[in-house]
């Protein structure tokens, strides 16, 4: 597995992080989700089925892959399925390899006008996370955008989806598995008051400090060390209207040592063997916005705890683990010294802190 790795100027990493100190605060609700449609709106399992060329969709995994023609049926309580055309194409990048995923992600990209009715009323483009290698990835990773979503509004949302995959050919057998819908970026952007930033090298200390300090701590909390600001490897980046500094918001999270996907290894640059070891790649943040984030940690850690504890949907073995996983974080973060160690005087100086990845292969 090649990995593309790069250094990052010294006075990026190590001057002293006095940009993008405003601190908008993240607690008031901005986003109105009637705007937006019910997709999001609940946390229930919807069922779907999509129909179309299943070889010849799984085969497109080059460089640019095509849109693929296919149908999309809604399962209703009362009034029966509701068809929706639609185009599907491979996404992604190491999960795109069909060396790594046995099904890779999809890109649904849905017409503008529906019924509206549809649970997809104001959906145009919809990223499937499947099942990879394994269903059980499908609900670890979910759990993990459910638990940055009670951290902050900044943040993707996603819904488990039961899919039955057709083969409209009629050449293979449908397949039923679960996934789960991702929320468009475009969509997290405008229910945030915010666009886009799609300009890259944007240097960390440039981007608002308590929003990169919340990000930087949910990534070491969930043992995730594959990311990057400057190249907006599972990162995106919003500008808010009068805003100063552009606000980070990840996604991606299947490389984290919370999601166990066997798959998942640290970039080799990086001073650890194994995902699940913890390793900060923040900066140093003054003790008074770290404390003002590790707030919002312990806030939301009952409600944290709640989406694994007695989940019919994960095994006890990995609720018990994730949750002993989870325990050290809190505990750590109760530490004086050990906050000193890792996130202030460890912020920015470690060789971690020094590794920008661009992306896996």
């Amino acid at each position: 597995m090649k990995r593309y790795l790069s250094l990052v100027a010294f006075w990026a990493w190590f001057a002293p992080c006095t940009f993008g100190q405003s601190v908008p605060s993240s607690t008031v609700k901005v986003e109105k989700k009637a705007n937006f449609g019910p997709l999001f709106k609940n946390d229930d399992v919807i069922k779907l089925r999509i129909v179309t060329n299943i070889k010849a969709l799984q085969k497109d995994r080059g460089a640019s892959p095509a849109n693929h023609w296919g149908e999309l049926y809604y399962t209703r309580k009362k009034k029966g399925d509701l068809k929706i055309p639609i185009k599907l194409k491979v996404r992604g990048n190491f999960r795109k390899a069909s060396k790594n995923c046995i099904f890779p992600p999809l890109l649904l990209d849905l017409p503008k006008k529906k019924d509206k009715n549809s649970i997809f009323e104001r959906q145009n483009r919809l990223k499937l996370v499947t099942h990879c290698q394994s269903v059980e990835y499908i609900f670890h990773e979910y759990l993990v955008y459910r638990m940055y979503n009670l951290i902050t509004n900044y943040s993707f949302r996603a819904r488990i989806a039961q899919v039955t995959y057709e083969d409209s050919a009629g050449n293979r057998k449908p397949e039923v598995s679960y996934a789960f819908l991702l929320e468009d970026e475009d969509d997290m952007a405008k229910r945030n008051g915010a666009k886009l930033y799609t300009l890259k090298q944007i240097p960390i200390p440039r981007v608002d400090s308590l929003q990169m300090a919340t990000v930087a701590v949910f990534e070491y909390m969930i043992g995730n060390t594959d990311w990057s600001v400057p190249f907006l490897h599972n990162i995106k980046l919003l500008a808010k209207k009068g805003g100063i500094y552009p606000i980070p918001v990840p996604y991606d999270f299947d490389h984290s040592g919370i999601t166990e996907t066997k798959y998942a290894l640290p970039a080799e640059q990086l001073p650890i063997t194994s995902v699940r070891q913890r390793l900060y790649r923040g900066l140093t943040y003054s003790p008074e916005l770290l404390q003002q984030v590790f707030t919002r940690f312990k806030t939301a850690k009952a409600e944290m705890y709640a989406l694994y504890q007695n989940n019919p949907n994960l095994k006890p073995a990995y609720i018990k683990r994730t949750l002993r996983y989870l325990d050290e974080f809190y505990e750590l973060i109760d530490k004086p010294k050990e906050v000193k160690k890792i996130f202030v005087y460890g912020g920015g100086k470690t060789e971690g802190a020094g590794v920008v990845i661009k992306g896996l292969n």
